[in-house]
């Protein structure tokens, strides 16, 4: 998969930045790598990768802030890098739209492995602008009060007008759907959502059901403390 997959790669580290590159290519990604936030965006406008890793601390635009600027135009998957596992940006950076994030110093297979499961889960390896994602079996329409799903032709209606969904939100609001009324846990959605085949941080779930929620009501998806959470009925 990854032989035609272009990835974007912005960090300042001029070390970092030409190790990961070089262990990139040699996985087969083709790699654009830039040490700031607005040749990232520069570069991103120019050639439309197919998936962006950010570094949360960059010069000129942040990591965080290029994220927004992304998502803005693009559903493109984004992978935000931090280098602490509880700094306040790993959450910053998924509530900005970005689909997962990778703790430094990282190692260059974890990496890869998560890049494949982004890409896995979007459906495509090439092509940044795709939304296409792929979903659990289902068709037709989907009713849950005013919030309409169509499953085959992956549309989200609320009150008759469309809701834009990220591929992330869509599989997540398909999962709900398949089983409505069903606790999910935070664990559960991290497998069959985000492809998780070990242990991942539960923020990435409770980041997006929270944007989730702000695109379909709130009260649409039911908090059930110590479980996880369901789609009302």
């Amino acid at each position: 998969m990854a032989d035609q997959t272009h990835v974007l790669f912005v960090e300042d580290d001029d070390v970092i930045r030409e190790a990961t590159q070089l262990a990139l290519e040699r996985d087969g990604f083709v790699v654009t790598a830039m040490p700031d936030g607005l040749s990232g965006l520069e570069a991103f406008r120019a050639d439309r990768p197919d998936i962006a890793l950010l570094d949360v601390m960059v010069p000129g635009l942040d990591g965080v802030s290029l994220c927004r600027r992304i998502r803005d135009e693009s559903t493109v998957p984004v992978i935000m890098l931090s280098a602490r596992a509880d700094s306040i940006d790993v959450v910053l950076g998924l509530e900005a739209g970005a689909d997962d994030y990778v703790t430094k110093p990282f190692d260059g297979a974890v990496l890869v492995a998560r890049i494949r499961a982004v890409l896995r889960r979007f459906g495509h390896a090439g092509g940044g602008d795709r939304t296409g994602t792929a979903a659990p079996e289902a068709g037709g329409v989907l009713s849950f009060g005013d919030l309409e799903i169509d499953t085959e032709g992956m549309e989200v209606r609320r009150g008759g007008q469309p809701v834009a969904l990220t591929p992330t939100e869509m599989r997540l609001l398909l999962e709900f759907s398949s089983a409505p009324g069903t606790v999910l846990s935070r664990d559960k959605l991290l497998e069959r959502v985000w492809d998780y085949g070990w242990g991942g941080d539960t923020r990435v779930v409770d980041v997006h059901v929270q944007r989730l929620r702000t695109k379909i009501g709130q009260d649409r998806i039911e908090t059930v403390r110590g479980f996880g959470y369901k789609l009302k009925a």
